[in-house]
């Protein structure tokens, strides 16, 4: 028995992966197929919702098809500035890989902006949901006024799946600040949580969806207090694979949610 011992220490002692890739790999790829389940319901829920309803709303017009579109800019750009900082870490160049994990958590907030921006000018025309302070000043246009009592499908599955959606931008942009600043990151995201929850009015659902950055602060210093560590190329590619899961998921909502309920006038 004494025979077949493993030497520890010594170079190829170890059986290779499985899959021939190393476990943070899979394990992310692990977490994007179980969240592809996600996505494919909330999808799943929002086409039947639009095939058996008969008078499915068709709310977005020119303006808001312009604004998905910069929306959908913003992420094919973040997606090619992903590719680069993965290029960059695998060359081992520190100084360019900060740069372009930077600048993809510009185009994913400038993303979650104009998402925003559509989400509250959907809510300031009466296109709500009961969970949704009413915002004082506005009365619900004549196109909105009855499409919650009406069809409360339309409103529960868009904002489910687009809510869903920004939540998961959000949390790739704090993924990459913390990949690419570490500790340095936390007083940013406790600056952008303070200056949000004192702007964003309290009728607004961000008003308190906002705690999000808190929530992801506190976890975060108690991530790197626990295990201080400098990511390396992998952790790069590994998260690399997750910002552009979330870029694929949006080029399915974009189509069926927005573009297929335009109105044409």
């Amino acid at each position: 028995m004494s025979d077949v011992a493993v030497q520890h220490g010594v170079a190829g002692a170890y059986e290779p992966s499985v899959f021939g890739t190393y476990s943070k790999k899979i394990g992310m790829w692990l977490f994007l197929l179980s969240d592809s389940l996600t996505f494919g319901a909330l999808l799943y829920a929002y086409s039947y919702g639009r095939i058996s309803t008969p008078n499915w709303p068709t709310p977005f017009h020119s303006a808001s098809i312009i604004n998905a579109t910069l929306m959908t800019g913003f992420l094919l750009t973040s997606s090619l500035t992903m590719v680069l900082a993965v290029n960059a870490a695998a060359n081992g160049k520190a100084s360019a890989l900060r740069g372009w994990l930077i600048a993809t958590m510009v185009c994913g907030t400038a993303f979650i902006i104009l998402h925003g921006r559509e989400w509250g000018n959907l809510i300031s025309e009466g296109l709500t949901l009961p969970v949704f302070p009413a915002v004082p000043g506005h009365e619900a246009s004549a196109e909105f006024a009855n499409v919650s009592q009406n069809v409360p499908q339309f409103p529960a599955t868009f904002f489910g799946l687009t809510g869903m959606h920004m939540l998961h931008v959000t949390l790739g942009v704090i993924y990459l600040g913390v990949v690419a600043l570490r500790k340095k990151f936390i007083p940013v995201l406790l600056l952008c949580w303070l200056v949000g929850y004192l702007l964003i009015p309290a009728y607004s659902p961000f008003h308190y969806a906002v705690h999000v950055l808190l929530v992801a602060a506190v976890v975060i210093s108690v991530i790197l207090w626990l295990r201080p560590k400098i990511y390396d190329s992998a952790d790069v590619e590994v998260a690399g694979l997750y910002w552009h899961f979330v870029d694929l998921v949006w080029m399915f909502i974009f189509p069926l949610v927005y573009l297929m309920s335009t109105r044409i006038v």
